[in-house]
């Protein structure tokens, strides 16, 4: 089943947002706002992690704090308290940074750059997903993993909402655990979609996730066997001529609608449960790397960031760091339309 376009009257319309000053001199890898206030964690292939405290208003932004790696940063993640951010990278290292003391020290290591890092605050672990196969389990006060998982391929997407923890790998391989019972997959299974998987990220509701991949397309999936008749698929971020990356995918955390941003330069709001688009925006003039919206869904941040899809040719020096001021009725549920 597709998302039908003229179910819904939205109207695309150019996004008039705030720019971060200062924003990182290379890609932007991921966005992360913190859960207890409007800090923003961005990580960069310039191999730094900054730090942001935006304004819940949206009109104002300003760098806070800095940290580097070995080399380029490719995820970010915040601890429940709002206290400290992780990190990976392709210097194939996690980090912690401490909010309060400035200080960072590596708690993670892999054989190949770390894709994806996230906080199991449920159980006090920080899990990384590696390039070398393989998901692993840290207690910061350790310097070896607390559980080492073996994957099928080389994870390029992650996300959790405990119990359900999602992990996306190359050749479209999908990894779904139970997290109390992390040591084996709950459900192992192939991307609905047909291509290379992109971004994963599950649903606030904790009993699916949405997966995007590098075609323009975007699988909503339900865990449960007797939930799976609702799982389907949809286009988006292609037009007539070219199909464009869905790079990022985030829920809404008050509403459980989600946004989707692609290579086109757009990003859309959807309602998974009525299947309708809820908004649409132009294009912002680069390809959308990341997104995130903060604490209680007001502030809904992204990245213009060239994304190497096309190679070095049609390269784009734009780093550019977005916040939107986020409309209810743009967010908010529908009711299902009759066709």
């Amino acid at each position: 089943m597709a998302y039908n376009r003229s179910q819904t009257s939205t109207i695309s319309e150019n996004p008039k947002d705030y720019e971060v000053p200062q924003p990182p001199t290379d890609g932007i890898s991921a966005l992360a706002f913190s859960p207890t206030s409007d800090f923003l964690a961005v990580s960069s292939w310039d191999n730094n992690v900054r730090i942001y405290e935006t304004n819940a208003q949206v009109g104002n932004a300003t760098g806070k704090s800095m940290y580097s790696h070995e080399k380029p940063v490719l995820c970010v993640a915040w601890s429940k308290d709002g206290l400290k951010v992780f990190s990976g990278g392709a210097d194939n290292a996690g980090r912690c940074f401490d909010v309060n003391t400035q200080q960072a020290i590596q708690i993670a290591a892999h054989d190949q750059p770390i894709r994806c890092i996230k906080y199991v605050d449920q159980v006090n672990l920080v899990a990384t997903g590696s390039w070398d196969k393989t998901l692993k389990y840290w207690d910061t006060r350790s310097q070896s993993p607390a559980l080492t998982v073996n994957l099928p391929e080389r994870c390029y997407a992650m996300d959790v909402i405990y119990p359900l923890l999602v992990v996306g790998t190359a050749e479209r391989n999908v990894q779904i655990y139970n997290l109390v019972n992390p040591n084996t997959p709950f459900k192992t299974s192939s991307s609905p979609l047909k291509w290379q998987t992109r971004c994963i990220s599950c649903f606030t509701s904790g009993n699916g996730y949405a997966i995007g991949s590098i075609e323009g397309r975007v699988g909503i999936q339900y865990v449960e066997d007797k939930e799976s008749q609702s799982s389907f698929s949809f286009k988006c971020h292609r037009d007539v001529n070219n199909v464009y990356s869905v790079n990022a995918i985030s829920f809404h955390p008050i509403y459980g609608t989600f946004s989707t941003a692609g290579s086109d330069g757009m990003f859309n709001f959807w309602d998974k449960d009525s299947k309708q688009r809820l908004k649409g925006f132009n294009t912002v003039g680069a390809p959308i790397s990341a997104t995130a919206f903060n604490r209680n869904g007001t502030i809904f941040a992204y990245a213009a960031s060239y994304e190497w899809s096309k190679g070095y040719i049609q390269y784009s020096g734009k780093n550019a760091i977005y916040l939107h001021s986020v409309k209810e009725d743009d967010v908010k549920p529908k009711s299902a339309k009759k066709r």
